[in-house]
């Protein structure tokens, strides 16, 4: 067990008991005989490092915290629930950021903002301003403590492509090339023939976040302000347009080039394969990186190397949604021609407070989180491939020390940490959609859709009228000027 400052725990949970509440904590177990429960999702990835957290947590302050998940596909669905009817079957929930919107305006989150204020440990300015500022606030309060960083990344086999004389995709035309070349070699030296690309498509297991890194580059070029899922000013969904379906011909195309179950595959299970040796490209999130090292699981181990997601030469005239080559003024954050827009996806798993639980349930909660997030815990466990936990703090890109210990080598720290922080100060970057009742646009709608597209029942522009025309009736359904205001306050854009 690493290291702790209990004492200065001790301290900042009694004063956070007393700032908040006035309460009056045992001196040595501020939180002894407090029980509190944390939903998350099924990983094991995210809910592991909780549960190895949580054991330290209770020694330290006396607080028992029992981790319960479920499926990634329930978890929005039973938070609602269980919050609306007042149930209070749980008491701290870890989820993606961008749900943050329904919870926050329905008044079932706990504003977070004088835990933090009153809290040193947790180092807050170290928190990288996006995580901070995106992930964890909304209407200028905290709500969310992030604990993970999320950036989508191409991850490619160094020793593969440079023997078959192959440089790393800078557009998905380029990936698919690259895909094709190398599919059905042997990489991992079984005497079996391997896969170009692994990527997961499994519906109801996050495969709608991974669509948008295809799409996003012919749709987003002028900066994040510009949006990528809908017109800022008609609030139109930005997808029946050739972009949107060249991204879908790129996205269905990828499956000929990977393994044959890949439609039914999770991120675990591309993982496993990229470790494998089995896959010469893959887009995923941080945890490629870490788990590569990992010598109990990986074999590939200092010949893996990290890009931003691929971009595009070409992006659409919004005017007339054909795509058109890319210029200096149609695509001013171009390198080499090549508009990248990488993608926030999922804005990094958080940690968010019940509002209707008693006080001293919440001070243990917030707690729980401050203790996870402090760099002590998290700037270790972001090197642990089976946390899920990625980069996220200013210190976990500046000081290689635990990423060596963590079984880095320097370059491969380096370039890994290097393809995330060219994401992360892109300025045309693309944030995740949080508009009430996000979920229903991209879970309900498009992952079932892109399910059946992949599957032959739509063409291209079907599937891309189809989900353009259910995104259009949720919009009505909801009410277009409010969905716009806050599309508008998502983006940062000041009106």
């Amino acid at each position: 067990m690493r290291k702790v400052t209990s004492v200065l725990l001790i301290v900042l949970l009694a004063a956070i008991s007393l700032v908040s509440t006035g309460i009056s904590y045992s001196q040595d177990k501020p939180f002894e005989g407090v029980n509190i429960t944390v939903l998350t999702f099924d990983g094991p990835q995210i809910a592991e490092p909780l549960q190895r957290h949580a054991p330290e947590f209770q020694e330290l302050t006396g607080a028992q915290v029992s981790v319960v998940t479920v499926p990634f596909a329930d978890l929005y669905q039973i938070i609602l629930t269980d919050q609306a009817t007042g149930t209070y079957s749980y008491d701290a929930f870890v989820f993606a950021p961008q749900w943050m919107v329904d919870f926050a305006n329905a008044g079932y989150l706990e504003d977070l903002t004088p835990y933090v204020e009153a809290d040193a440990d947790i180092q807050w300015d170290d928190i990288a301003p996006f995580f901070r500022n995106f992930s964890a606030m909304y209407n200028e309060k905290i709500y969310l403590i992030p604990l993970d960083g999320d950036f989508h990344m191409v991850y490619y086999r160094t020793d593969v492509l440079a023997e078959a004389g192959l440089e790393p995709p800078k557009t998905w035309d380029e990936y698919l090339v690259v895909a094709a070349a190398l599919n059905g070699q042997d990489m991992n030296g079984d005497g079996e023939g391997d896969y170009g690309s692994c990527i997961s498509k499994r519906r109801s297991a996050q495969a709608w976040q991974w669509f948008p890194s295809f799409a996003s580059p012919f749709i987003q070029s002028l900066g994040t302000e510009q949006g990528a899922f809908f017109d800022t000013t008609t609030f139109e969904p930005l997808i029946n347009n050739e972009g949107f379906v060249r991204a879908l011909e790129i996205y269905k195309e990828t499956g000929q080039y990977g393994p044959p179950d890949e439609e039914t595959l999770d991120v675990g299970g591309t993982r496993t394969l990229f470790v494998a040796g089995r896959c010469a490209l893959s887009l995923d999130w941080g945890d490629i990186g870490s788990l590569a090292v990992d010598p109990e699981q990986s074999i590939v181990q200092d010949k893996v190397g990290a890009v931003i997601t691929p971009g595009s030469t070409e992006v659409i005239d919004r005017a007339t949604g054909e795509l058109v080559p890319c210029t200096p003024e149609l695509c001013p954050y171009a390198v080499d021609g090549v508009n990248h827009a990488p993608v926030a996806s999922f804005g990094g798993w958080s940690g968010g407070v019940s509002s209707g639980i008693s006080q001293e349930k919440k001070d243990a909660a917030y707690a729980f989180f401050s203790y996870v997030a402090q760099p002590a815990q998290a700037n270790v466990d972001v090197t642990i491939g089976k946390t899920g936990f990625n980069p996220y703090r200013i210190s976990q890109f500046q000081d290689l020390t635990p990423w060596l210990a963590g079984g880095f080598s320097e370059k491969a720290a380096n370039d890994y940490l290097g393809a995330i922080r060219d994401s992360l100060n892109n300025p045309n970057m693309v944030l995740d959609l949080r508009v009430p009742q996000n979920q229903r646009y991209q879970q309900v709608v498009t992952d079932p859709i892109l399910s059946q597209f992949l599957a032959g029942e739509y063409t291209a522009e079907e599937a891309a009228q189809e989900i353009s025309d259910q995104w259009e009736e949720i919009t009505e359904e909801i009410g277009r000027e409010d969905q716009l205001a806050a599309y508008i306050a998502s983006l940062g854009i000041q009106k």
